[in-house]
């Protein structure tokens, strides 16, 4: 079954002419297109462009560009992913019945056939990614997130780049308990209090806690949002940045909503009712803008503490280090920052307003960036991998 070509369609350029835009467009393959080119490839520009105004532009850019940004190489896969066993599956049911729901997810007006050919490959994927690691737990709302990798890549490189996701990004979403979601969740409050402490004691006050974020963090927003491109362009950016992302971009749509927070009744039934139903005409490029700069302003070591409700580690994966500091996320979000407050100071505006981390703080951002920081693997792990990060560095990540 050939996946539907350019199922996520273009992204915009927002704000920009026509003929501005093209022309940005056109700038922007072509930058794409030498950093893919090159020798190696240049995976801290596909980054720079895939977190930028517009993300990958195309789905036919973002097969290219995704296995880049996961490290996947895609030039040895098998021609044909192997046949999944159906029976006796532990997890087939379910499976089974969250795709039969899925029906929304797939481009209006696809012949039934093909939705139902796309929707036998969604099942097998899922059963094939946990059956080569058992370690793995299927969740509802997993398959929100495979379905879009279906459909932008089609199942042979979908499988791939899901079981590398799943082992990585999503890992502590597939424990057989809640518990490391309800810590990942834990950073929502915390955010919101760093930059907006009257919404964060408006929502204290009426007891909502994070429950209405849960479906946006496990399923990266695929379940909650309506059109596709909007799906893809935050998948652009989750790509391309700190697993903890989705979190952050969780807090920049609260704070956006500031208004409609702080004008309805304070009582947990009502502001969560408000807030879980997502808006579906958020202006996507600046929150997205934003909940990167929260992230470099407040980044994840910062907020551990305040999140943990116990004892913290973490869980990381060595093999999913990249391959040197200036290809990590951080490295990108930090670079655009800069480049971004010197527009804003030749232009006359002003610097940004920005809280300068001390030298000790800044050591541990650049060694813990890239980490998902959650409950569940040894504390050693994490000083482990920074310091194979960052030899020269002297680290004191547990004061």
């Amino acid at each position: 079954m050939k996946r539907s070509r350019s199922v996520g369609a273009s992204s915009p350029l927002n704000g920009i002419g026509r003929h501005d835009g093209e022309s940005r467009r056109k700038r922007k393959e072509a930058d794409i297109s030498q950093a893919l080119n090159v020798t190696p490839v240049d995976v801290a520009a596909l980054r720079r462009m895939a977190i930028s105004e517009g993300g990958l532009l195309s789905d036919n850019i973002r097969c290219l560009v995704w296995p880049r940004l996961l490290n996947v190489p895609t030039h040895n896969l098998p021609e044909k992913p192997e046949l999944v066993e159906r029976e006796n599956n532990k997890d087939y049911n379910q499976v089974l019945l969250d795709v039969q729901r899925s029906l929304r997810r797939f481009p209006p007006g696809m012949p039934d056939e093909q939705r139902e050919g796309l929707q036998e490959e969604l099942i097998d994927i899922i059963l094939r990614v946990l059956k080569r690691n058992p370690q793995l737990h299927y969740y509802q709302g997993y398959h929100d997130i495979v379905v879009t990798f279906l459909l932008v890549l089609g199942e042979r490189i979908a499988t791939a780049l899901v079981e590398k996701l799943s082992t990585h990004h999503l890992r502590d979403f597939m424990d057989p308990t809640m518990d490391n979601t309800k810590h990942i969740l834990n950073y929502l409050m915390p955010i919101i209090e760093r930059v907006n402490p009257e919404v964060h004691d408006y929502m204290q006050q009426a007891e909502v806690g994070t429950i209405f974020a849960l479906s946006w963090l496990i399923t990266w927003f695929g379940h909650v949002l309506s059109d596709f491109r909007h799906v893809v362009r935050l998948y652009d950016f989750f790509l391309a940045c700190h697993p903890l992302m989705p979190i952050y971009f969780a807090a920049v749509i609260v704070l956006h909503r500031e208004e409609e927070v702080l004008d309805s009744e304070c009582d947990m039934a009502s502001v969560h009712h408000l807030l879980s139903q997502i808006p579906q005409d958020l202006p996507y490029e600046t929150l997205i803008s934003r909940a990167g700069d929260l992230f470099v302003q407040f980044p994840p070591s910062e907020l551990a503490r305040e999140a943990a409700s116990q004892q913290t580690a973490a869980s990381t994966f060595k093999d999913f280090a990249l391959a040197s500091e200036q290809q990590r996320p951080d490295s990108v979000l930090r670079r655009r920052r800069r480049e971004k407050q010197a527009a804003l100071e030749s232009s006359g505006a002003g610097p940004m307003t920005v809280v300068q981390p001390s030298a000790t703080r800044r050591y541990i951002r650049l060694a813990v960036m890239g980490l998902t920081v959650a409950l569940g693997a040894a504390a050693i792990a994490v000083v482990n991998t920074a310091l194979e990060w960052a030899p020269k560095l002297d680290l004191h990540l547990f004061p």
